[in-house]
């Protein structure tokens, strides 16, 4: 593939993952309110990451925040490239355009993956709009492009998706523990059983 066909690609591109916070060192640089903005998300989604915040000034809501959540250490002062050593994510969340670009220019020698607030050109990964009812956990990305569109997208799968759903889940889950036979004949099976789901669809569009 030529650099001009790799250019003509349309459409998102992201590859989506969900990391596991707790096995993972991440830093973010800000203490204001995206500082906020960031460990909120990332600790609404794992309890037990493991986040150093580092900031000349750290807002009140931050420390009133980090109360909750013992793993979350701060650390106010100035950010030193130092601070990327044994990181796996780093998180820019200021408003200084030059202190994000250096955090960074500073992650690709540590090749350390980022984000850099409101510049999705410098983004190794974004934060996505996350629906979670119980062990179901839906991402939505719009390619960086509309994070309001995101945020209403979520807040229809909220409402929905049912409370119930967990249950579904571990249901399922036993019944495919239970099923004898070939990876193609659960398959099968599991689709027959979760087709009630689209029957329930049909009937409801039809109201």
């Amino acid at each position: 593939m030529n650099h001009k066909e790799s250019n003509d690609r349309k459409g998102n591109q992201l590859f989506p993952v969900f990391f596991k916070l707790e096995h993972l060192q991440v830093l973010v640089v800000g203490g204001g309110f995206v500082g906020l903005e960031k460990v909120s998300a990332i600790y609404k989604n794992c309890q037990d990451a493991q986040v150093t915040l580092v900031a000349p000034e750290i807002k009140d809501e931050i420390r009133t925040f980090a109360l909750e959540f013992p793993l979350l250490k701060l650390e106010q002062r100035a950010y030193q490239k130092s601070d990327l050593e044994g990181k796996d994510l780093v998180i820019a969340a200021t408003s200084l355009r030059d202190l994000n670009k250096e955090v960074h220019d500073d992650a690709k020698v540590f090749r350390v993956l980022c984000n850099i607030a409101d510049t999705p050109d410098l983004c190794d990964f974004y934060l996505s709009s996350v629906v979670q009812k119980g062990d179901l956990k839906i991402a939505v990305s719009t390619n960086g492009k509309s994070p309001t569109f995101a945020k209403r997208m979520r807040e229809m799968l909220e409402e929905i998706l049912p409370d119930s759903i967990d249950k579904i889940l571990a249901n399922l889950n036993q019944i495919r523990e239970k099923l004898r036979g070939d990876f193609e004949y659960k398959v099968k099976k599991l689709d027959e059983i979760t087709s009630v789901l689209k029957e329930k669809d049909k009937f409801d569009s039809n109201k």
